[in-house]
Parts: C-alpha cells; structure tokens; sequence
C-alpha cells in the first residue's frame, strides 16, 4: 500500500468562506490571559482536529445530491450566526494581551478529492490514517505579526474515488475554543443543515458556482492544486499522542496546574512515553454558568516545580475518557452517520500541552505528551 500512496494525490477543487447570516454586535471579543512567558509563535498553530468518514449512502447515485451541495455552505453560514466565535480572529492588544475578536470575516471551506478510497484511510490501521489524514484537514499557520487577517477554523469536504465516500475534516485552533466547544458547533451544523433542507430552500441559495462539482465532478477541468499525499504525512509527522480525561468536580477551588500535572504523568505512563515532561504549556477554558459558552482562557507554561505532582488531579479523580463523550459519532449532513471519526490535539512541535475543560458535570482534560 506504501507504494502505491506514493503517487496518490489531494486534488483542491475549490476555496470558500463561509460567512455568517447575521452580523456580529460591535465590540464583542473574548479574553485570553496569557502568563510569562510571552506566548511564542508555535503556540498559535495549537488546534483541535477531527476527520468524519463516511460510506456511500445506498441509492443515492452519486457521492452528493445537488441538493446537499446547495445546502453545505449555507448551513454552515447559519451555524457560523449562531457561533459567531468560530468566525473570530485572533488579536494581540497593545499591552501585549490577546483576544479573540468576534467578526464577520467566516470559516474556510474548502473542496477537494483523493486518488484513495474510504478503506485506504479507516482500514489501513491507526499509524498508517494518522500519517495521511493531514491531507483531509487543512490549516495555514497563524501569522504572529498578523494573527488577526488569519483564519482560525477550517473545513474541508473531500470527495474519496470510485465508492461514493467522502470526509469531513476540521481543524480549529484551540485559542479559538477547545475540543468540547468544537463538538457541540458542529452538532449545530448539522442540525440547522436537516433543518435547512426539511424546509426544501435549496432553490433559494446562490451558490450554483459550485453546485456541479459534487453533482457531476468529472467535468471539473480546473484545479487549484494538486499535492501528494506523502507530502502531507512529512509536513505534519506527529511526535505527540493525546489521552482523553475526565475528572469529577471537587469540593474546593480547582488548581488547574495540579489536575494538568497528574494528568501528564497520567498519560505519559498510559502511553509508555518514558518519564513525564518536566514542563509543559495549560490552557485553561473558563465557561459561563454551567455547560455554557466559553467565555475566555488562559495560556501558561508550567515547569516541574511550579506545582507539586497531585494524585488525582488536588483532589479530583481522574478516569480515562472516551472521544466518542462529545456526540460527533452522531454527526451527519446526508442521512448516514460516519463509519469512524478520528479525533487529535496538533501542537505545532513535540511540546507537552494540557486543555482543562469545564462540561457542567466536571472537567475534560487532554493531555497531549511527546511519544
């Protein structure tokens, strides 16, 4: 199969923003702290990534009906209304703080083919997806001089060859929002795409520019470009793996660096990745009331003795959780739902990174260590 890959391709049919419906209220920004040291430029590429795959759908003739195609970008446009953070922009302030602005300025979509099948990514095996499906979610890396003209959150649609399968891939970055945020925006796509095509408003929606790309892709002649997969496993080879935590919630005050730092120990002997990191980067989300929007973050590296190794997390019982707890195993814009999702932290290097993150019911944590 390695040979094979060899001269496999991604064909980028076509680029998109999807723009929110509605505008967003002047002023609107999210805070994020960020402690000394100043926030280097690799931690800008810090995102959450997940891959849907999916199967044809029996009877449905080709990969996607015109229908769908009408209907992709603007239901995610009116996702994108409901959420306006996924369409926001990093900024830096002049004290030297960040924010995230809540603009209009959308999410990347972008549209693309594989010279591969849906088995050659979920039936290949664990290693051998991870080292390809780069390819199916795309990212451009954040600017630090300009982070505010750069896109945050990207989809990509991709049409596999010959069996009618197709993938949904998303990067976000994590200063954006965190994986659980992320999970429930696009439930919320989903369901205001059943919702937008139960109400039959695809005749209304614009956007016959790209409609005949999945109605009939063969006549596409034109190609943005062409990359070889191979070139997408080098660019992104991951020296990192992610444990999923969930730690119920204490009695007191959370000390966020003790739960991150049993949490890395934790996951480095899971993962049998040697001693644990002497220091590594925390972001920390901050929720408004109970299971409600994030509301800002903070952003800290914290060595060896900035907090001592806590059993538990100071208190906090940890158990290994399960990706499949944020629902997008329910995920669907046709009728089937994904035959598997793959779900991962991309750190921009080989660093130890922790995410806490409030659900209502606790904390979940990722804890991402160097292999």
């Amino acid at each position: 199969m390695a040979s094979a890959t060899a001269a496999r391709h991604v064909h980028i049919e076509a680029l998109q923003t999807a723009l929110p419906t509605r505008k967003v209220e002047p002023g609107r920004a999210r805070p994020v702290s960020v402690a000394a040291p100043p926030l280097p430029a690799a931690a800008l590429q810090r995102r959450a990534r997940v891959v849907l795959y999916y199967r044809a759908v029996a009877g449905a003739g080709v990969p996607w009906g015109q229908e769908e195609a009408l209907l992709v970008k603007e239901s995610l446009s009116e996702a994108v209304a409901d959420h306006p953070e996924m369409a926001g922009r990093l900024r830096r302030r002049a004290d030297g703080s960040w924010e995230v602005k809540l603009n209009d300025t959308g999410v990347r979509l972008v549209l693309a083919t594989v010279e591969a099948s849906v088995d050659d990514f979920v039936g290949g095996g664990e290693e051998g997806r991870e080292r390809r499906e780069a390819a199916l979610v795309p990212w451009t890396d954040v600017d630090a001089e300009d982070p505010d003209m750069c896109a945050l959150c990207f989809v990509q649609l991709t049409r596999f060859q010959g069996d009618g399968g197709y993938a949904v891939g998303v990067s976000c970055s994590l200063m954006l929002c965190d994986p659980l945020a992320l999970a429930r925006f696009l439930l919320s796509w989903a369901r205001v795409h059943a919702e937008i095509k139960a109400r039959d408003k695809a005749a209304t929606i614009p956007m016959m520019q790209y409609a005949g790309y999945f109605q009939n892709p063969g006549t596409m002649t034109r190609r943005i470009r062409s990359v070889p997969l191979d070139a997408f496993a080098a660019a992104d080879a991951a020296g990192t793996e992610t444990v999923l935590f969930r730690a119920a919630a204490g009695g007191g005050a959370l000390d966020h660096r003790a739960l991150a730092r049993a949490c890395v120990d934790e996951a480095s002997e899971r993962l049998g990745a040697g001693k644990a990191p002497r220091s590594f980067s925390l972001v920390a989300v901050a929720r408004d009331g109970v299971g409600g929007n994030p509301r800002g973050m903070t952003v800290e590296t914290c060595a060896a003795g900035d907090s001592p190794p806590a059993s538990g997390g100071s208190g906090h019982e940890l158990e290994v959780a399960q990706w499949q707890e944020l629902g997008l195993e329910e995920f669907a814009l046709r009728e089937s739902k994904p035959v598997h999702v793959s779900y991962s932290i991309v750190t921009g290097g080989d660093e130890a990174l922790v995410v806490v993150i409030p659900d209502g019911k606790g904390f979940l944590v990722t804890a991402t260590v160097p292999k």
